[in-house]
């Protein structure tokens, strides 16, 4: 069969946010043209690629199977329209998750900036994320780097943010003002979300062993709404979130500071070092200027980010 580029599209989008709404206001479509675009490449298929539920979506196997070559086939197609493009074209920003803190931060550079055009793209971490600024799909990236990154790439600290505690009201904490990290040594943190061997799983490894912390990664994770709804639904069940993170209303949850210290997520920008959008440099700088250093006195980072002086 000939796949339809923006079927294939509407279904890695989908595969990303693992919700056809959020997918579809991404590509700027409604969700019933999603869903149809995606019936359309699974009838050429033969086959199913997602199942949707009231929690979210997910992957069937044939799914998890055609994605990775899916993902390979759009950035192919943006590639080749970035080759003979004008060079006024968008810029492109991968910033890991539509509701994660990088997409505030663009915000803000935008509402000083906009005459500057810009189009969000998401993906799953450094581990996509390079190979797309590689070959010149996306312009910037932020992600948490660790180790030491390709010469070709550079980066610099963007946002040292810092978590927040959510749970249900109905927790045993859900009164505190603040809560101090040791408070929490011994409980159980669910948080689905953290795929193994991505930089924020790591991130959250590190604290566990640190402060004596659990996390517990059982899913399936049908996406923040749900996860959230579950959160309400339990008196001991916690998660940890990001300051800036968009994190949905709920009559049954609350967000409270942590502190004594403060664990902060170390997002960094990346780039290319050949990329010539000519709007990159503002971006670059404007992120550099709006930074605040990590305070070693108040807020935590781990070894691995602290040991290169990358967030001082």
């Amino acid at each position: 069969m000939e796949l339809d580029l923006g079927a294939v599209r509407a279904f890695v989008a989908v595969a990303d946010d693992r919700h056809f709404g959020a997918a579809a206001d991404r590509l700027g479509l409604s969700q019933q043209a999603i869903s149809k675009r995606i019936a359309k490449l699974e009838a050429g298929l033969g086959t199913t690629l997602l199942h949707r539920s009231r929690g979210g979506t997910v992957l069937t196997g044939d799914g998890e199977a055609f994605l990775p070559h899916a993902r390979s086939l759009v950035a192919l197609a943006d590639q080749a329209v970035a080759a003979v493009g004008s060079p006024d074209r968008p810029l492109r920003v991968d910033v890991l998750g539509t509701r994660l803190a990088p997409t505030e931060l663009i915000r803000r550079f935008h509402e000083a900036n906009d005459d500057v055009e810009i189009d969000i793209v998401t993906s799953r971490g450094l581990r996509s994320g390079l190979s797309a600024l590689a070959n010149g799909t996306v312009d910037a990236a932020f992600a948490r780097v660790t180790g030491v990154l390709d010469p070709r790439f550079e980066h610099r600290p963007a946002y040292a943010e810092p978590h927040r505690f959510l749970a249900s009201r109905r927790h045993r904490l859900a009164g505190r003002r603040r809560i101090r990290l040791a408070e929490l040594a011994g409980s159980v943190a669910w948080m689905p979300g953290n795929e193994p061997g991505s930089e924020w799983a790591n991130l959250y490894a590190e604290m566990r062993r640190e402060f004596g912390l659990t996390i517990n990664v059982d899913g399936p994770d049908f996406g923040l709404d749900h996860m959230i709804d579950e959160l309400a639904s339990s008196p001991d069940r916690y998660m940890f979130t990001g300051d800036r993170m968009r994190v949905p209303w709920h009559p049954g949850t609350v967000q409270i500071p942590v502190v004594d210290p403060t664990p902060v997520y170390p997002w960094s920008v990346v780039w290319h070092r050949r990329n010539r959008h000519p709007a990159l440099p503002r971006l670059i700088e404007h992120i550099t200027t709006e930074y605040r250093p990590f305070d070693p006195d108040r807020q935590w980072l781990p070894l691995t980010d602290r040991r290169d002086g990358r967030f001082g």
